[in-house]
């Protein structure tokens, strides 16, 4: 089986189960499936941060005991914290990563990336709950564009990628691809705003912003692997590598799609 064919049919695979939970699993169920997922990014987290293997291990159950308990605790205020967290995400997406990236920064004290898996995963999470509590249209709608954009990428990079985008980053990654994914997410755009009797043109420029954050998660991980000398953060996907792997640009996209849903909702 050629690597595309082995990457497509884990996709399809993923989209048989996943998709099944967005529609119909209740809101206990989600929970704790993706709770479970976060186990997952937190274990190859801290591989990739070089835990050793018992605290990895430690970290991954503690990150995971904290998605599955943290809504249902009676002395905290669920929706206070959450925001809190889709807030500390954005801060983090928009401020803190594109000066990382620039800076080549290295990170490697065990502490700080610990913190920094909190930052990625937690609020990933969160803005997960938030968007399935908003409906399964709404959270499809949005990873769809990370799937459109990151499929067109694909393709487009392949075939016409020929300028670099961040060659010591990540150097399959090319300006064409981004292009490619920006024509086919402008597509999505007009069949979501006739659907959805959206404003084509404020739907494009909230799709453009989840674009340029989808990179900008790839590019943060591939980064952390190239610090870390790996080439995946796992390999329970085949075709696609580790779990984080297959998030990376959700980790980005999801919290700020999160928090602008809840500014559009407090506005109206």
């Amino acid at each position: 089986m050629t690597p595309l064919a082995r990457r497509v049919l884990t996709a399809m695979l993923l989209l048989a189960v996943f998709v099944p939970a967005v529609l119909w699993a209740p809101t206990w169920l989600w929970g704790g499936l993706m709770a479970g997922m976060v186990g997952v990014a937190a274990h190859e987290w801290a591989r990739l941060s070089h835990f050793p293997p018992v605290s990895a291990r430690l970290y991954a159950a503690l990150l995971t005991l904290c998605a599955l308990g943290l809504p249902y605790l009676p002395a905290l205020d669920w929706p206070t914290f959450q925001t809190g967290l889709i807030g500390l995400a954005i801060a983090f997406w928009l401020l803190v990563v594109p000066l990382w990236l620039a800076g080549h920064w290295r990170v490697e004290a065990p502490f700080m990336r610990a913190m920094v898996g909190v930052v990625v995963l937690l609020p990933t999470w969160a803005a997960l709950l938030d968007l399935h509590a908003r409906g399964p249209a709404v959270l499809l709608g949005v990873m769809a564009v990370v799937w459109v954009a990151d499929t067109a990428a694909y393709f487009s990079g392949r075939h016409f990628g020929r300028h670099k985008l961040a060659p010591t980053i990540s150097p399959g990654k090319t300006w064409e691809g981004v292009a490619g994914a920006l024509v086919a997410l402008a597509l999505y755009a007009v069949v979501v705003s006739a659907f959805a009797g959206m404003p084509f043109v404020s739907l494009f420029v909230l799709i453009a912003v989840l674009l340029y954050l989808s990179v900008l998660g790839d590019l943060f991980e591939s980064w952390i692997k190239r610090v870390s000398g790996m080439k995946d953060s796992g390999d329970i996907l085949p075709g696609h590598g580790g779990v984080l792997d297959r998030i990376d640009a959700l980790t980005a996209t999801l919290p700020v799609a999160s928090g602008m849903l809840m500014w559009l909702a407090r506005a109206a």
